[in-house]
């Protein structure tokens, strides 16, 4: 059995549908209780999870459990009273929590993600970061102490597995995309709708669009589907161990972005058109990461490339509507 904490959340869906397709035994925690009366009613084992009280853990099976995929984590995009102790609680001594349970049942694998924050300082446009490159992050704005908080749960991962010799997995996301809650976002506890939102929104309407800025400024981004891909792979490899990126590994600018979305979004009788408006400021920063190291040690290989046939994909998802609870956690701030 492979046990999920987060299973309630964005990836978490995506991921125990996918699973339970490829006929794995999955146990799904979290704490959302809409997901609680999905999964049961698909007939898939779920449990209430708080990851930062460790008492609950006693309650979790203690047997036949092959792996974590340990999701559940407090993300900036979430919070509205910024409190840097949540982070604390959430992501290091929830991660503790979820360590000491493997460790006393000597559940052997443990796959986990990180920022991509982390090499912040580093960023550049054309320029490839490997999982070599040492730390280098912003200690300001609202993502410092999440970062602060996730390299210190990596850290703990890697400790236990010097001493408890737990394999252990992480992976570096960038933006994830796809259909589920993230599409407003909260920065610095404001609301902001994601750029991604205005531009398809916009785009469905036939309105023009705005691109603030350098129009050429590139992102490298990854599809749901294909973060998932890389979770099953890992799970299944012996090899995988220690930091991955997990991207395209594909640079795309800001000007086929809204291109792209306009093409697979706009109606035919009324396209949008892009005007141009290198005066306002864009906040957004180039940066790509390889991706070699993924492919190499367990076969990772993004299939939703280039951009267009993500969002063919993301508008056939949109049309099913297959996670509700997904939605309904859009009104809520802590998705854990």
């Amino acid at each position: 059995m492979i046990l999920i904490t987060g299973a309630t959340g964005f990836i978490g869906a995506y991921l125990v549908d996918e699973m339970i397709r490829e006929g794995f035994d999955v146990l799904a925690t979290g704490r959302n209780k809409s997901a609680e009366s999905y999964y049961k009613k698909m007939g898939i084992s779920f449990m209430q999870l708080d990851v930062t009280d460790k008492n609950i853990f006693d309650k979790l099976p203690k047997i036949n459990i092959d792996a974590v995929i340990h999701l559940s984590a407090l993300l900036p995009a979430n919070v509205i009273d910024y409190d840097p102790r949540e982070y604390i609680n959430v992501n290091i001594i929830g991660t503790i929590n979820v360590l000491e349970y493997c460790r006393n049942n000597n559940i052997p694998k443990i796959i986990s993600t990180t920022s991509y924050a982390d090499v912040q300082n580093i960023w550049k446009k054309g320029e490839p970061i490997n999982e070599k490159a040492h730390r280098n992050f912003k200690f300001k704005g609202d993502h410092a102490v999440y970062v602060i908080s996730k390299n210190t749960a990596n850290d703990l991962m890697e400790y236990y597995t010097e001493e408890c010799g737990i394999q252990n997995v992480i992976f570096r996301l960038p933006p994830v995309y796809g259909y589920g809650p993230h599409l407003e976002i909260y920065a610095n506890g404001k609301y902001y709708k994601s750029g991604f939102q205005i531009f398809f929104e916009k785009a469905m309407k036939g309105e023009d669009i705005e691109i603030w800025g350098d129009n050429q400024i590139t992102r490298d981004i990854v599809y749901i589907k294909d973060a998932v891909s890389a979770f099953i792979l890992a799970l299944k490899s012996n090899k995988a161990k220690g930091l991955y990126n997990i991207s395209s590994g594909i640079p795309l600018s800001l000007d086929e972005q809204v291109k792209t979305t306009i093409k697979v979004f706009s109606p035919k009788e009324k396209k949008s058109k892009i005007i141009y408006c290198p005066n306002k400021k864009n906040n957004s920063s180039s940066y790509i990461f390889d991706i070699r190291k993924a492919k190499e040690d367990f076969g990772y290989n993004p299939k939703y490339i280039p951009f267009e046939k993500l969002l063919i994909d993301y508008k056939k998802e949109m049309k099913l509507k297959r996670f509700p609870f997904l939605i309904e956690g859009r009104k809520k701030i802590k998705n854990i």
